[in-house]
Order: structure tokens, then sequence, then C-alpha cells
């Protein structure tokens, strides 16, 4: 890596490799700004860009950032990474045009995602281009031309979120934020080899996003990895009164259960428009997932089938009329022709077609609700083909729907999901798998898609850069009550699915203070009990897990004796729930303690 103070190259710009050159000091954030400033002018027209931040601008933003304080720049989560913003989303100080020139207006203060992102030390680079009003998953439905697909530039880009995809694919910003409603933070993704976060209904708010479907809009993050993403999610998300949609995380489990159950859709359900090698990709796609240890579980794809007609040839329609419905009646001809016809034919749906739509609504989430019983994520083709350009000008209503087969249905079921890319057609061209579950268990499913990523053997976007090492997601885990456990509960041992069924998240290896002592108690399965002691205690080897609130209280409820639970000391003086027994009931039994846990007294015998 070159010294950013040249403004030569920084290399990758994915979080990990960019936090790795700003603590070793190789780079700084001027050098990262003189290297998207450069990367963006070899990039020549692309029209990726609607506005940006003037160069002057960014680098005072750089050099604001270079004269903090360590201590303040530790407490920055996103000290000095570029990004950019979809152009229907609020950035103070440029246009927001949702890719029509006569609706601009200059905002006066950011979107509540934007501001959460610059707060954090983000530096903003400019507003992405996308199809006009956030209306299509393809990308070539704007006045300001078609962003260059990173991959294949015969192919769409994918939409609405066209331009910040192209942004994160083709290395200008290490993240780039979108909108979803129907499937424009993941189609794009798919379509550029890049991962797309759709996060729950309401945990990012939508303050200064102009609306599609208001009540079913997302702001979603494009990035190089999965844990970029949930970097910046972390920031993001959280409720704002400014957001009526807003809505609090509850406690949820931050793992899955363990082997993982995937759903698939029937055979005869799945839909590739007679593209065998996109059928070919998501067929390896899930026999990766089964390499990763989960079991496959065949499930009726009907229902959301059913859901995602909903959308597009339901009454949500007119949630796009209700946005800019009038907008456009009093501006003739500022509209792209096929989003401006898309929004008038909402006004042919009567309240009546609204009420009907969703009572029918609320049977499909009735009928999907038990195939989360049997699964712990629906993995699903992002899109199940690719089309070029010139296709999809040709029949543009008509392929854009197709796109939306796999995506159209999650935010009316209330899902949330991570796209990541899957492999590559014979032909070159990308393709992306999705990962779904219920609202607010984007943490779970997050790890499980970062592995699918890796194991796809891909690279980052359009950059050629490898993918950096795996790393802990760092969101999740709020609320979650810590257990330690030091015998037949610790991983690989026959009680351990206790914890894995419930969604324990294995937070790491431990020890205690020297206080206890270890005895091996009679019965089956064979367990220890740990008691604290006055003198003479040794410190245990132990595992400590996180548990829903109610998840640890049904655990708790099932001890029998003579265990119960109690606080722990750990070594390094913090106190944990953790397994116990009276020192009556460890009377007679065997004291173990000289082994320092249970494992190493086990390998013993």
């Amino acid at each position: 890596m070159q010294s950013s103070s040249s403004g030569g190259d920084v290399g990758s710009l994915d979080l990990a490799t960019l936090a790795a050159g700003y603590r070793d000091g190789g780079t700084t954030p001027t050098g990262v700004a003189r290297a998207v400033l450069a990367r963006i002018e070899a990039a020549g027209e692309d029209h990726v860009w609607i506005s940006r931040v003037s160069a002057a601008d960014l680098l005072a933003r750089a050099a604001a950032l270079e004269g903090l304080s360590q201590a303040e720049r530790a407490a920055l989560p996103l000290y000095g990474v570029p990004f950019a913003v979809k152009d229907n989303i609020d950035a103070a100080g440029l246009p927001t045009t949702a890719a029509c020139p006569d609706f601009a207006y200059r905002p006066d203060e950011s979107a509540t995602a934007v501001q959460r992102l610059l707060d954090a030390g983000a530096m903003l680079v400019g507003k992405t281009n996308l199809d006009q009003f956030a209306t299509g998953l393809v990308g070539v439905r704007s006045p300001y031309g078609i962003p260059r697909n990173s991959i294949d530039p015969a192919c769409v880009p994918g939409g609405s979120s066209s331009g910040s995809a192209v942004a994160v694919a083709s290395g200008l910003v290490s993240f780039a934020l979108g909108t979803d409603t129907a499937g424009s933070g993941r189609v794009p993704a798919a379509f550029n080899n890049i991962v797309g976060l759709k996060p729950t209904k309401g945990l990012v708010s939508t303050a200064g996003v102009v609306p599609a479907c208001r009540s079913l809009d997302c702001v979603s993050v494009f990035a190089l990895t999965v844990e970029d993403t949930m970097e910046v999610l972390a920031v993001m998300a959280g409720p704002d009164p400014r957001d009526a949609y807003s809505r609090s995380a509850p406690v949820v489990p931050a793992a899955l259960r363990a082997p993982f159950r995937f759903g698939v859709p029937r055979a005869e359900q799945l839909r590739f428009f007679g593209n065998a090698e996109a059928e070919r990709l998501y067929g390896e796609a899930v026999e990766r997932l089964r390499g990763l240890g989960g079991e496959a579980v065949t499930i009726d794809f009907a229902p959301f089938a059913e859901a995602a007609a909903l959308l597009y040839h339901g009454p949500w329609v007119a949630e796009r009329t209700a946005a800019v419905g009038d907008f456009l009646a009093a501006h003739p001809g500022a509209g792209h022709p096929v989003v401006a016809g898309i929004v008038e034919g909402g006004r042919t749906r009567s309240a009546i077609d609204a009420y009907r739509a969703m009572y029918r609504l609320e049977e499909l989430r009735r009928d999907t609700a038990p195939v989360w019983d049997a699964i712990d994520v629906l993995a699903v083709p992002t899109a199940g083909t690719i089309y070029t350009i010139a296709e999809m000008l040709a029949d543009p209503v008509a392929l854009n729907t197709n796109l939306g087969t796999y995506t159209n249905f999650t935010n009316l079921l209330d899902l949330c999901g991570i796209a990541v890319p899957s492999g590559f057609q014979a032909d070159g061209r990308p393709a992306g798998i999705t990962l779904l579950a219920p609202a607010f268990r984007e943490a779970a499913v997050a790890a499980l898609a970062s592995a699918a990523h890796r194991a796809a053997g891909v690279t980052l976007g359009a950059t050629g850069a490898a993918l950096p090492p795996a790393r802990p997601v760092t969101y999740g885990g709020d609320g979650l009550v810590p257990l330690l456990v030091v015998g037949a509960h610790l991983s690989g041992q026959p009680l351990n699915r206790h914890l894995t069924d419930a969604g324990g998240l294995l937070l790491g290896s431990v020890v205690t203070a020297p206080r206890y002592r270890l005895h091996a108690l009679p019965g089956e399965p064979a367990r220890p009990g740990m008691l604290r002691v006055a003198s003479g205690g040794v410190a245990v080897e132990g595992e400590v897990w996180a548990l829903t609130p109610e998840a640890f209280g049904r655990l708790v409820a099932g001890i029998p004796g003579p265990l119960s639970v109690g606080t722990v000391e750990l070594s390094d003086g913090s106190m944990v729930k953790g397994f116990l027994c009276e020192a009556a009931d460890a009377a007679g039994a065997p004291d173990i303690s000289r082994f320092g846990g249970w494992l190493a007294y086990r390998a013993s015998l």
C-alpha cells in the first residue's frame, strides 16, 4: 500500500482493509479521498453519479477527521470511510432529484440514516443514479443515463438502486445506501457481484427518504462484504421520532440453530426464465449451504409467490401514486414514460381493492408462518436471470416483473434479507443468492451469509480483490443474557444442543477467577458440578453463550438438580450467570479441579 499522503492507491475499500491501513499509518482519510477522486475520474462517464460533493469539500472533510485526537478517532466506528447515497435520500448540501430533474429540491438537513453515518465519521462522496422515483428493478429508467454494469456493460445494472451498487462494485466507495421496497437493495447486488442488505422494515429510519411505497420502504446497504453491511447497519439502526414507521428491535436470538435448516422452493416452483446457467448456480449455492452444515427443507413457495404478485399487480401500486402522482400530473413530461405509466396506473385502484388485498395478505402471512417453525432461513435466487439492456428496453414491464419473483414478497411478509454473490455464468455474468428470515434476525442471518459468500469463491465486486478474513458481526446482542457453561453444555458435548436449538450465540472461551472447585457428579449424561470456595480454589475453563431472556428462562426452568444457576466471577473480574452446585451436592463426588476444566478431565479417562 502506497502512502496516502502522496495520493497513491489505497487498495481495497472494504472496511477491514481500510481500518488496517488507518491503524498501521499506511493511509489517511485525505489519501482515501484523493484515491476515490482519482478512481471516479478514471471511470469516466459511467452514469453512476447525479451529484457529488466537491473535491474541495471532500478533502476538507478528510482533513477535519485527521485533526481529531486518537481517542476521538477511536470513538468513530466509520472513521474515514467513503460512502455514497442513492439520490432519493436527503443529504444536506446536495440536491435530491429522485432521478427527476423537475422534482429536484435542496434539503436543509440530511436523512436520519445519512446523518448517523456522518456522525460516525464516514465521508460522503455523492448522490447516485437510480430508476426514477425508485420505480423499477432494472436501472435503465433514468434521464441521467444507465449506470454501467460493473461486470458486463451489456447487462442492466439492476435497480432501482443502480448507481449505488455500481459505485461499490467498482471500488469507488466502501459502501452505499440504497432503498428496497420490492428488491432494489438486492437485485443490483446480484448483478454487480456484491452484498446487499435489506433490513427489517422500520429498523432504519426512512425520515428524509422520498417515498415509493411508504409502508414498505427500507433503507438498504450495499457493500463488499456481509460484515461491512452489518457495521453500517449498527450505526444507522434505531428508533427515530421523525419516522412514524420506525420500530425498536426486540431481543431475538443472535445465531441460527445448529444444524441450521434452510428452505428451498419445490423444484416445479422455481423460475429461471430459460436461463439454465442461473439454475445451475442456484443448485451449486444450495449444495454449498449443505456443505456449511445446513439441512435443506423443501417448502411450498406458492404463498410467497402470491404475496409477491400483490405488490406489482395489487393496490400497493397506489402508494406510488400517493407519493408522486400529484407531482407527475402537475408536470406533464417530467416522468420517465414507464415510471409515469406505473404511477398513473395506481389511480385505477380503489379503497375496496386495498382492503381486499390487505385481507388476503393477512391470510398469506398466516399460511407462511408455519414455514419458519421448520426452517431458519429461506434460500432463494436473488433473481431468476439477468437481462441485457437491449432485452429490457424491448420489454420493460414484463421483464422487470420477472426480476421481482424472489424479492417482491419480502417487505409485505415482514422479512429481512441478505443477498450475496453465488458465482458466474459461463458467459461471465454474475448471479446471487438471498437468505431471508423473519423480522429482526439480521445478525443471525449475517454469519451464514458471510460463510456462503466466502464459499462461493468470488472476489470483491469488479475490483478483483480477495475477500478479507471473516470477522465477528458487530450488530445484535443487545438484551441477550450471557451464560457460563463448564460441562455437558460445552461445544461438542451432549447437552450443547440445548443452547444451539435456542439460537444461543457462542461469545468465546473463558476461565473463571481462581475461586472454584470442580467435581464429577454421578449420573448420565456425565457432567461436573462447580462450587465456589472460600480458599483453595482454581480457575475453571468454560464458555460463555448469549441467550435471549426467554431462552435463558426456559433453560433455567429445565435444569435438574443438583445443578442451579448463580453468579460466577470470571478471571477479568466480570460477573456472569453460570452453572453451580451446592457443597452438599458435591460431597463424595470426585474432585477433578486439578484438570482445570471438564474437557481436560474427560480427555484423561
